[in-house]
């Protein structure tokens, strides 16, 4: 069990912190430092920490939410990932209560999680409004913050905190690790899931705005570095390798946008094959197997 998140939030502006209540926002919109005077921004009535980063092509290419959006809930990938993400936080933290997704996007698999257990806290981050404007419908309740997850402004605030597909968007993966640490309790876990193989890189991965696709074992090290003991790792999306190589290897240096995004509109009798197949490794998965290869890879870590 890990202890209880009693955190403190942190001004960007001159570094001062401040205990935050219980019943209040992590990052309430329109915060003033007491020690500063300095005020948060505020966009939408949420807290804009990195305003002069929203929706520029940062990471990504803030268009690509709307797309996500309308796919995501249906598509055999998404689906059968959100089902894993929230059954290694069952397995892995049954008592956590105080959850931050750091890139949260469009809100899906915070849903997911939202919807697992009854949670004291829970924050989605997002650098990009246009992606905060999804989440925002799909749950109401949760509360959101516009930032830079390379500065997460608070120190011991949550004890469970997941960046899903994040960290391979940024050049300085490390940085947002440390970060991770530093909002987190000790004890507290950590979930992150990046693409996998560098000879898997392809059109999709420029399009996506990727700085790297991860050689086995490099995040577990990374991890490691940022203070982090390495509970569990597994491949993601492995049973599906031979097919992802196929159209890799078919589509290498001609693909154009409009064909990757063909991906996310398959024929709905193959995305259910798919699911089910998908949805089989995930149950597999979850009573411990861990797989060699595969699209992805999944990290579980604890903070020590």
């Amino acid at each position: 069990m890990t202890r209880l998140a009693t955190g403190r939030r942190r001004c960007l502006a001159c570094g001062a912190e401040q205990a935050i209540d219980d019943n209040e926002p992590v990052w309430p919109a329109g915060w003033r430092c007491p020690a500063c005077a300095h005020v948060v921004a505020e966009s939408a009535g949420i807290a804009a920490l990195a305003p002069e980063l929203a929706d520029t092509v940062s990471g990504m290419d803030p268009s690509s939410f709307k797309l996500l959006a309308e796919v995501e809930d249906e598509h055999f990938w998404f689906v059968a990932r959100n089902e894993l993400l929230a059954g290694l936080a069952a397995r892995f933290f049954p008592d956590a209560r105080q959850f931050l997704e750091v890139g949260c996007g469009n809100g899906a698999v915070l849903r997911a999680i939202a919807l697992s257990r009854s949670w004291r806290r829970l924050v989605g981050s997002e650098l990009h409004p246009s992606g905060l404007a999804f989440a925002r419908t799909r749950l109401p309740d949760v509360e959101f913050v516009q930032m830079d997850a390379r500065h997460i402004p608070a120190s011991a605030a949550f004890d469970l905190i997941g960046a899903f597909d994040v960290i391979e968007h940024i050049a300085d993966d490390e940085r947002v690790l440390g970060e991770i640490r530093r909002a987190l309790v000790t004890g507290g876990g950590v979930i992150i899931a990046v693409p996998q193989h560098p000879w898997l890189w392809s059109r999709a991965d420029e399009i996506a705005y990727h700085e790297r696709r991860y050689r086995r074992g490099e995040l577990e090290e990374k991890l490691q570095r940022s203070g982090f003991e390495v509970l569990f790792s597994t491949s993601y999306a492995s049973l599906l390798l031979p097919m992802m190589i196929a159209s890799r290897l078919r589509g290498r240096g001609t693909q154009t946008n409009e064909q990757v995004e063909r991906e996310f509109t398959l024929d709905p009798r193959i995305n259910g094959l798919f699911m089910a197949i998908l949805r089989a490794e995930v149950r597999l998965t979850l009573a411990g197997l861990r797989w060699p290869a595969g699209g992805s890879r999944v990290v579980v870590g604890r903070a020590i």
